[in-house]
């Protein structure tokens, strides 16, 4: 630990007028190097063609670190590349604000000044730059000081693995790997006169996980969604009409508050079928899927017309003659999707004849990827991962439950799903009973929203909840940018520590 006495500490911009002092402490810093010190000029041509990616950290008035950037295409990464190559033989021509990643070309901090951790507030805000200025992220040529001791016995990419495995020190791979930065390839006779590292460095990255491509839409994708949820009241409904009005009533009630999403019950529709409940099960809901495509048709209209995405929950319906569970994603934008239960419940089958569908799939829309699971389905965890993969950010779940012990099942699922996945988990049911619809006697919900549970997420993973059995909506924000962060920089992380050398999970 360093015991200098500090009065102050300043990070600051660099300035032309720093220039000797930083001269002195580079000279100080590369002892082994010793010619290896900017030259005024050059300074000069940084400060005026990117100002805000030099910086130095003074002590007591003293420089005391540096770090020296510039913004690079990423197609100029593209195979090998030198120190020289990189900044255009030391004139910086490389340097464009139409580039999307931030090339560090130099840090340092002076011997005096080691130990106090300078280096991360350098790094900190280098990433905090990328951040702002949209960047793909940071890349540079590490140098492995060390290496010379052990040229004899290593490979550089042994060496990196040794020191992955601590099993060698070396100050700056050790350091970088520390900071979140991680390997991507080895770079030969990168800097000319680099004893030390044999010529070799090893191209380290850092990932700007808010990085958002740049879109000539008028909208871009947003980071807090606000997710309505309607816990259903089944009742008695005369006819199609009926029930669409006071589906329309909830949408008209969320997007007041401008949700972006209304999510349904699974089966929503069924308290219609009571016109059929003179057939056996198996055909009464059969008569009630004749009307599911036009329900589809009036929910896309109803999600254009209130500017909302609706999840429609599920309905039955008839493919080649085998019945199916199957809903839509009716987005704002006017355009459609379907999504199928693909388990199917034993008293589905058994009553019902109802098959299990084959479609697993994440969707696009203007707030994100989305997973949508009917009910039983989540209650299997292989699908959740899978959406996952595909890059899912909140989990659906339009539910139908007659117990508490299956609410139970239901729910218990669902945390585990968004703590195994790292995402959101919406769920909304049905409430009350239907006496006049076979097979549909009583239900039995409590809606909510549901996190993983990690310091920026409420500590039993619960965001909102409803009041149980009750018609009512829930609404409730979301933040996808905790995501990222959780996913990067998590206590646990669930997604990236999985034993993939073990196991492997894919969708046939």
């Amino acid at each position: 630990m360093n015991n200098l006495k500090i009065e102050s500490i300043i990070l600051e911009l660099l300035k032309l007028s720093d220039y000797q002092e930083l001269k002195e402490a580079m000279v100080s810093s590369y002892r082994t190097m010793p010619d290896a010190y900017w030259k005024e000029p050059q300074i000069e041509t940084l400060i005026r063609k990117f100002p805000e990616g030099q910086v130095v950290i003074k002590i007591n008035g003293q420089l005391a670190g540096c770090a020296l950037s510039i913004i690079v295409h990423e197609d100029k990464l593209e195979g090998e590349h030198t120190y020289v190559d990189i900044t255009e033989n030391f004139t910086f021509e490389s340097h464009t604000h139409e580039g999307d990643l931030l090339y560090g070309i130099d840090v340092f901090i002076k011997p005096e000044f080691r130990g106090l951790r300078l280096g991360r507030r350098l790094y900190d805000y280098r990433k905090e730059l990328c951040e702002r200025l949209n960047l793909k992220g940071i890349v540079f040529g590490g140098r492995i000081p060390n290496y010379h001791r052990y040229a004899d016995q290593f490979t550089p990419k042994e060496y990196l693995e040794q020191v992955k495995m601590k099993k060698i020190y070396d100050p700056v791979l050790n350091f970088q790997l520390a900071n979140d930065f991680h390997p991507a390839r080895i770079l030969t006779n990168y800097l000319e006169g680099d004893a030390a590292s044999q010529d070799f460095a090893i191209m380290l990255e850092w990932n700007n996980i808010y990085y958002q491509k740049p879109s000539k839409k008028a909208l871009s994708t947003k980071s807090i969604v606000r997710l309505g949820l309607i816990q259903w009241q089944m009742r008695p409904y005369k006819d199609i009409d009926e029930l669409m009005q006071q589906a329309e009533y909830f949408v008209d009630a969320v997007s007041g508050y401008r949700c972006d999403f209304a999510l349904f019950p699974e089966l929503f529709n069924a308290p219609v079928m009571a016109e059929f409940n003179d057939l056996p099960e198996a055909e009464a809901i059969r008569s009630l899927a004749k009307y599911t495509e036009e329900i589809k048709e009036r929910f896309s209209k109803i999600s254009i017309s209130y500017n909302i995405n609706i999840i429609t929950g599920s309905m039955p319906k008839m493919i080649d003659g085998k019945l199916y569970s199957v809903g839509y994603l009716c987005k704002r934008d006017g355009s459609v999707e379907h999504y199928e239960k693909l388990h199917i419940s034993p008293l589905e089958a058994r009553v019902w004849g109802m098959q299990g569908g084959h479609q697993l799939k994440a969707f696009d829309t203007d707030c994100g990827k989305i997973g949508i699971l009917v009910s039983y389905d989540v209650e299997f965890p292989e699908l959740t991962r899978i959406l996952a993969e595909q890059g899912m950010d909140i989990l659906f779940i339009p539910f139908l439950t007659d117990t508490q012990n299956g609410f139970s099942r239901v729910r218990n699922c669902a945390m585990a799903r968004a703590i195994e996945n790292e995402c959101y988990v919406a769920m909304a049911g049905s409430v009350g009973n239907l006496p006049k619809v076979h097979n549909m006697d009583i239900q039995y919900a409590q809606s909510m929203v549901i996190t993983p549970c990690d310091f920026a997420f409420p500590t039993n993973g619960i965001k909102a909840e409803s009041t149980p059995n009750t018609e009512m909506t829930l609404i409730a924000d979301v933040d996808l940018s905790l995501l990222r962060e959780l996913n990067e920089f998590g206590s646990v992380r669930t997604l990236k520590d999985r034993r993939m050398d073990l196991f492997e999970l894919r969708k046939k």
